[in-house]
């Protein structure tokens, strides 16, 4: 249980006051004037604040799928929030550069990370989130991998006032319907990743195809797979079958022959990490992929690498992709730093947690406080700032970093210069043209206190 209580306010904090008033002066008709102490806040306690910043030190708790069929994404993830803390307790170059005001930690404090294996399930990442906010006093929380532990901790971040920047997540859910003033997304979804691939698939398979889809059974798959209907249905494309199955089912056999026998050109492929790869290799044995084209509109990191080859030739929409350092110095610089000390390029879930977490550094440098309302003000400035993938602004209505989506298709092996080097980037999407408006997903973003 929270050592706040229902008014937020902690023992510890009564204690503190209690203690200042040893110092106070007394006022005509025996009212108190506090000595309030250097740099103390007249600020009311909310969240963890101001117990979780007090010390030398601050906590940021993440929970990422460490298990199950995300695991492998999950532990990229990870990586990228590893690698930031290191950086940000340094005084890295990188992170400069990102956040000018940043020495060695946030505002002068080291950062901590104490780490949760979600499972990809949503009420196993909330049990360990709100641990480490009434254990740990985390200032911050973060990951999510799956979009339905992302709308989760959505909540639990609004009802704690605990800021949560979200890892990754594509349902457009997450700043749409389940928005809320303590979340804020930086990554690519379902509505922006459709809005970029849309035209170039047109372009390349034509007007009036018959569409097959197979659709993961939550919030991030239902999100995608419609975004993607809404984006072609003026080029004529028409679903012929949606094949809805659940997270981490282990056979696709009875969704692959609904779809071989659905007279479809093209099979859009929504689900997401082992499911993405299974189903693939799956629909490769079925002869589905001698019948129609694959499209990945929401890109699986390590997908190229898990399907053995069946990527070749295949369009798909993704957050990051490394080699864009030609164009981006500070992706080089990322690349750089992420491969030397894990020893791989990093894909997009590294990339992403990498840059939320920088974001949230410079947000609380440029705010000059933890305070959450504070620091959710910043992000609320729209201010342009830096990324890995060029200036991005974060959109005051809906928490969402307006940035672009990268389209690339698969290299075949002839053309590979290297073992990671799986995709050629086909184009990057300026981010501003490819968002819905702000009110069209329903979001509301709640109160700051």
């Amino acid at each position: 249980m929270s050592s706040h209580d229902k008014s937020g306010v902690s023992r510890r904090n009564v204690l503190t006051v209690g203690a200042s008033l040893a110092g106070a002066t007394l006022l005509p008709g025996g009212f108190v004037m506090p000595a309030f102490a250097v740099g103390a806040s007249d600020k009311p306690a909310i969240g963890t604040w101001p117990a979780g910043s007090e010390g030398s030190t601050v906590t940021i708790g993440a929970s990422v799928p460490r298990t199950g069929t995300y695991a492998v994404q999950g532990e990229d993830e990870l990586k990228g929030y590893q690698l930031a803390i290191e950086q940000i307790n340094e005084g890295h170059e990188l992170v400069k550069k990102i956040s000018p005001k940043t020495k060695k930690g946030v505002l002068g404090k080291q950062l901590n990370l104490v780490v949760a294996d979600s499972a990809a399930k949503p009420n196993e990442a909330v049990q360990a989130q709100q641990r480490f906010i009434s254990e740990n006093k985390a200032v911050m929380i973060t990951g999510g991998t799956s979009s339905a532990v992302a709308v989760a901790l959505n909540k639990l971040a609004q009802r704690e006032k605990v800021l949560f920047v979200c890892g990754i997540s594509g349902s457009n859910d997450t700043t749409g319907k389940d928005c809320v003033r303590y979340g804020v997304r930086q990554n690519f979804y379902g509505q922006t990743a459709s809005a970029a691939i849309a035209p170039i698939l047109v372009k390349t398979f034509g007007k009036n195809k018959k569409v097959a889809y197979m659709t993961p059974d939550y919030t991030y798959g239902h999100t995608v797979t419609k975004s993607m209907q809404d984006n072609t249905k003026d080029a004529g494309w028409t679903t012929v079958t949606n094949q809805i199955s659940p997270l981490g089912a282990p056979d696709f056999s009875s969704y692959l022959l609904n779809i071989a026998n659905s007279g479809a050109d093209i099979l859009v492929n929504v689900n997401w990490g082992h499911d993405a790869v299974l189903s693939i290799q799956q629909a490769k044995q079925f002869g589905v992929l001698d019948k129609m084209k694959l499209v990945v509109p929401y890109q699986v990191p390590f997908l190229a690498r898990e399907t053995g080859g069946l990527m070749q030739g295949v369009y798909a929409a993704t957050d990051y992709w490394w080699t864009i350092e030609d164009k981006y110095p500070l992706a080089k610089m990322f690349n750089d730093t992420f491969e030397k000390k894990f020893g791989y390029k990093p894909e997009w879930g590294a990339e992403n947690a990498y840059i939320s977490f920088v974001h949230w550094a410079r947000m609380v440098e440029e705010a000059g406080s933890f305070y959450p309302p504070d620091v959710i003000k910043q992000y609320e400035k729209e201010e342009t700032i830096p990324s890995l993938v060029g200036d991005v602004h974060y959109r005051k209505e809906d928490h969402q970093c307006v940035r672009p989506v990268i389209i690339v298709k698969g290299k075949m092996q002839k053309d590979m210069k290297g073992k990671e080097d799986f995709y050629e980037v086909v184009e990057i999407v300026p981010g501003k043209d490819l968002m819905q408006k702000p009110d069209a997903f329903g979001c509301k973003l709640g109160d700051y206190t």
